[in-house]
């Protein structure tokens, strides 16, 4: 129960992990050419992933994460009560 419960982990950190590479790395950096094209606020898109936008996606995926553990938490203690 316990390797299940630390590769859900595992999963669901990758993926969030993943999610904030594309989107600091990748909008702030690789695509921020391309996305100079549209512009948010007055300033570039690219430019405002690379300055402010990979930092609120930061903070959003931080409560993400709070709210699948606190799920998977939830999942696996009700299974952990049921073998008692």
């Amino acid at each position: 129960m316990q390797k299940n419960y630390w590769r859900s982990n595992l999963k669901i950190l990758s993926i969030l992990l993943s999610i904030w590479f594309i989107v600091s790395f990748g909008f702030g950096i690789i695509w921020s050419d391309s996305l100079d094209q549209l512009q948010i606020g007055g300033f570039k898109l690219g430019f405002w992933f690379a300055q402010q936008g990979s930092i609120y996606f930061f903070v959003i995926l931080i409560f993400i994460y709070i709210y699948l553990m606190n799920r998977l938490d939830k999942k696996y203690k009700d299974k952990s009560e049921e073998k008692l």
